[in-house]
């Protein structure tokens, strides 16, 4: 365009210096060469200069379109048949959900969006993975998706996950009725997490794990001497668990994306990995690789096979395996809130997308025992695995010079009022302190016992000792904190300090076992010596993570909802 309109001033320049053509006997007598006006000079400069400006103005705001104000509400168009092979490999495109706050990048880190893809075969209920490509809108891809091959009757769910604030799915070709898409509920999406026939795919892994063909691995045992932990542990959950995904995008020197595979690596050389900042990644690969534990994987259809994690691997994973007491999305939920109101149906909708169940007398999806549940379990196994978190690099060097201050900030933040505030609805001081540096950045934490939980231990205040360690007919339970097996049932063992018992939860019933209740093991758990206490830690301020907006998709029924802090997740872990 800019070199359209050079060429047309150049001509306007060229009309106005060229002598006019005389016709008749005039013509025929010699011209004087007309003398150079400065007036000349002026007319031609202006227009270039002006030009000039103009391009620049074009430019500047697209090489600035990665600074710190980008824009953090963007959409994801879905392409048609999104659950065919085909529109498996049609890649999504990403833009602004309104122009006018600026354009959205997937090369951004910040504004980056993930699609994750699962198959299940119902007629062998063997599972494999597939990641769909997201690109800029009107750009083409740095190497063309592969195309899968799916098994017949092949059923397809899809998950996403987003590194902004709210992700809204857009249509193209009524592909979100198609795709049995769900973004939220009565105009209030979700924010960073949608799905699309998840629960048909939930429901034939169910099926399959019914009928025998499909089983879920044993967690194994941590490096902790506890049960691996899963996606629905409270010392994993934070605020809003079970969000994102663990797909990860190939980004090239020019912005570019392409699905991360072998042959795209070796094909595009220097190229960098772009993650998604979510659980399931601290998950799969921070926390199981500091515990000496195994994420489930499944084949990726896009990589020859390549065994690769998986949000609904994790999912099924902990419905199959997790300890009571299960955590299950409550109702205090940043993303499930409507106007930063409690809605069940909302709740509800998400449970689903994770195969989790719905809200019912039994399960009513409580936050303020979800909190009690946190409270409990968290800090204790923080405390418990610093000795194998404190030297593993933290997921996000801006939040934490640590593994282990990386999990302590968060849980801060998720249980603080900017949070679940459930120091609010429990009515407690927040038992884990964080020290920063000058930059924000958490480089200490201490975990505090004398708040009524089990934590303890690692530099309390004066006065507080640490939970015991237990043994449970000779297994020793450190903390008195974690998952046992007794009489054939898996159990969750509790430390409360503030009643000074030990609690066990076998299949849902909490029961002091001092108290010959139901549940009790055969020989009362004894009490060892304390777990030393490494006192004198100050506890300094808080890390305050970057506000996000959730849970509403303002429009002229639905007003945008007050700002939530979102706890620093897992931006940069590649697989």
């Amino acid at each position: 365009m800019l070199a359209q309109k050079l060429k047309g001033v150049f001509k306007t320049v060229q009309t106005q210096i060229r002598p006019k053509r005389n016709v008749g006997p005039e013509s025929l007598k010699p011209r004087r060469p007309k003398r150079f006006s400065p007036l000349m000079l002026i007319g031609i400069s202006v227009p270039l200069i002006i030009i000039l400006i103009a391009g620049i103005v074009v430019i500047v705001p697209r090489i600035n379109s990665h600074a710190a104000n980008a824009n953090m509400n963007c959409s994801l168009i879905v392409p048609p048949n999104p659950l065919s092979a085909k529109g498996l490999a049609t890649p999504y495109q990403l833009v602004a959900t309104d122009p006018n706050m600026g354009p959205c990048n997937e090369a951004n880190a910040g504004q980056a969006a993930f699609v994750q893809g699962a198959v299940i075969d119902p007629a062998t209920g063997q599972i494999s993975v597939y990641n769909p490509l997201i690109i800029d809108q009107g750009t083409q891809p740095a190497a063309q998706p592969v195309v899968p091959n799916l098994p017949v009757n092949a059923i397809v769910g899809l998950w996403f996950g987003f590194n902004g604030n709210n992700l809204t799915l857009q249509g193209q070709n009524n592909s979100l009725a198609m795709g049995r898409c769900t973004n939220g509920a009565n105009n209030s999406i979700f924010g960073q997490f949608a799905y699309c026939n998840a629960r048909a795919f939930f429901a034939a892994a169910n099926n399959a794990i019914r009928r025998g063909q499909l089983t879920p691995p044993a967690l194994g045992t941590a490096a902790d001497g506890m049960a691996c932990p899963t996606v629905r542990d409270f010392s994993v959950i934070d605020m809003d668990q079970s969000d994102n995904v663990t797909t990860t995008y190939l980004i090239t020197g020019n912005g570019t994306i392409a699905q991360n595979t072998a042959a795209n690596v070796a094909a595009l050389q220097n190229a960098q990995t772009q993650v998604n900042a979510s659980d399931n990644r601290l998950l799969d690969v921070a926390l199981d690789g500091a515990l000496n534990c195994q994420p489930w994987t499944a084949p990726d259809l896009a990589d020859n096979g390549k065994m690769v994690p998986a949000l609904p691997l994790n999912e099924i994973q902990a419905a199959a395996h997790q300890g009571a007491p299960m955590a299950l999305v409550p109702l205090g939920d940043p993303m499930t809130l409507n106007n930063n109101n409690a809605d069940n149906n909302k709740t509800n909708l998400y449970r689903r997308g994770v195969d989790q169940p719905v809200i019912n007398n039994t399960n009513n999806g409580n936050t303020t025992t979800y909190c009690k549940n946190y409270l409990n379990i968290a800090p204790a196994r923080i405390q418990l695995d610093a000795q194998f978190t404190k030297n593993r690099p933290s997921p996000d060097p801006a939040a934490a010079n640590s593994l282990f201050t990386f999990l302590a900030q968060r849980f801060n933040t998720a249980f603080g009022q900017n949070g679940l505030n459930c120091t609010g609805l429990l009515n407690v001081q927040n038992p884990i302190q964080v020290t920063t540096d000058g930059n924000g950045v958490a480089i200490n934490a201490t975990i505090n016992a004398g708040n009524g939980n089990n934590g303890g231990g690692n530099g309390g205040g004066t006065g507080n000792t640490a939970a015991p360690n237990c043994s449970v007919n000779g297994t020793v339970i450190n903390g008195c904190t974690g998952t046992t097996t007794i009489n054939n049932q898996t159990c969750q063992v509790t430390f409360d300090k503030a009643n000074n018992q030990i609690n066990f939860n076998c299949n849902g019933a909490q029961n002091p076992p001092t108290q010959g209740q139901p549940g009790q093991p055969t020989q009362p758990a004894q009490p060892t010596q304390p777990a030393q206490s490494n006192q004198g830690q100050p506890a300094l301020s808080r890390l305050s993570p970057r506000s996000r907006t959730r849970g509403n998709k303002p429009n002229q029924h639905n007003q945008a909802r007050a700002h939530k802090v979102k706890p620093n997740k897992i931006p940069q872990i590649p697989l």
